[in-house]
C-alpha cells in the first residue's frame, strides 16, 4: 500500500508538471474553433498541421531559433572558458584580494537586468554592439560568469590538495595541472555550468527585445513576442512556435539532467 500510495503521488505530480506541455501540444494542433470553445475539450476533436506549415513557411522561424542557438553556444563558451579560470584561481591559489574578488563576484547577482540596461545600453553603443548578436551574449555572459566561477570554485575545493601538489612535483605547470587534472576531474560542474549558461542564452529576451532593432537578428523569444498584436493574436501559430522553441532546451536538459545535478551538488559539502 505504501508503494502504491508512492507511485500514485508521483503520477499526479508528474500528471501537474507535464498538463501545461500536453495543452500546450495540443492547442497548436487544434482549429480555431476548438481553441475559443467553452469549456474546452482536454483532447482535441480535430486535429490538424496547417499551422506548422503555415509557421515554417512563412514566418522565419529557422532563422530566429538559428540565432538563438548561436546566443546560447556563444554565451555557454565564453562563460566556460571565464569561470573556469576564476574557479581555479579562486581555489587553488592565495593572493592578495582573493576575498575582495569572490564577494565582488556576489554583489554583481544582487541588482537585476532590467536596472542595469541603460548603462549596458549607452556602453554597448559607444562599443558599436547594439543591434548584433555578439552584443547580446556578451550582455548575457557577464551575468552568468559569477555564477559559473562560484560553482567551479565550490567543485575544485572538494579536490584534494595533494593531487595538484603531485601534478607540479611532476613538472606540471599551472596551466598544465589545470588541463590534465582539475578539469577532467571536474566534468560535471563544467556541465553544471554550461547547461545554466545555454538555458540563459536560450531564453534571452530583455537585451534582445532593447538592443535588437532588425529583425532577422532577433532571437525566438522576441519574435514569439512579435506575434502578439493590438487586435488579434494568432493562438495557433504561438503555439506552435512555443512548442518548437520549447523541445530544444527540454531534450538538452533531460540529456545531461544526471551530471547537471551531480555538478550542483557536489561542492555543497566539503570532505
Amino acid at each position: 500500500m505504501r508503494r502504491l500510495l508512492l507511485y500514485a503521488t508521483v503520477a499526479l505530480v508528474c500528471a501537474t508538471v507535464l498538463f501545461p506541455v500536453y495543452w500546450m501540444l495540443t492547442l497548436s494542433v487544434r482549429p480555431t474553433r476548438d481553441t475559443i470553445s467553452y469549456p474546452p475539450a482536454l483532447w482535441p476533436p480535430t486535429i490538424q498541421w496547417n499551422a506548422y506549415l503555415e509557421a515554417f513557411g512563412t514566418l522565419p522561424i529557422a532563422t530566429w531559433l538559428s540565432n538563438t542557438f548561436l546566443i546560447s553556444v556563444g554565451v555557454t563558451l565564453i562563460c566556460l572558458v571565464l569561470s573556469v579560470s576564476g574557479g581555479y584561481a579562486l581555489s587553488q591559489f592565495s593572493w592578495r584580494g582573493r576575498s575582495a574578488f569572490g564577494f565582488a563576484l556576489l554583489t554583481t547577482q544582487m541588482l537585476p537586468e532590467a536596472l542595469l540596461i541603460i548603462p549596458i545600453f549607452v556602453t554597448f553603443r559607444r562599443a558599436g554592439l547594439i543591434d548584433t548578436l555578439p552584443g547580446l551574449v556578451f550582455a548575457d555572459a557577464a551575468f552568468i560568469v559569477p555564477v559559473g566561477v562560484w560553482i567551479l570554485k565550490s567543485f575544485m575545493d572538494t579536490i584534494p590538495r595533494e593531487i595538484s601538489e603531485a601534478a607540479r612535483i611532476d613538472g606540471c605547470g599551472p596551466w598544465a595541472t589545470l588541463w590534465r587534472i582539475i578539469l577532467p576531474l571536474s566534468g560535471p560542474a563544467l556541465i553544471a555550468v554550461s547547461v545554466i549558461a545555454f538555458f540563459d542564452g536560450w531564453n534571452e529576451y530583455l537585451f534582445a527585445s532593447t538592443f535588437i532593432t532588425t529583425a532577422e537578428l532577433r532571437p525566438a523569444s522576441a519574435g514569439l513576442a512579435s506575434f502578439i498584436g493590438e487586435l488579434a493574436t494568432p493562438v495557433e501559430l504561438v503555439f506552435v512556435f512555443t512548442a518548437v522553441f520549447a523541445v530544444v532546451p527540454m531534450v538538452f536538459y533531460f540529456l545531461l539532467q544526471r551530471y547537471f545535478v551531480s555538478g550542483l551538488t557536489s561542492g555543497a559539502m566539503k570532505g
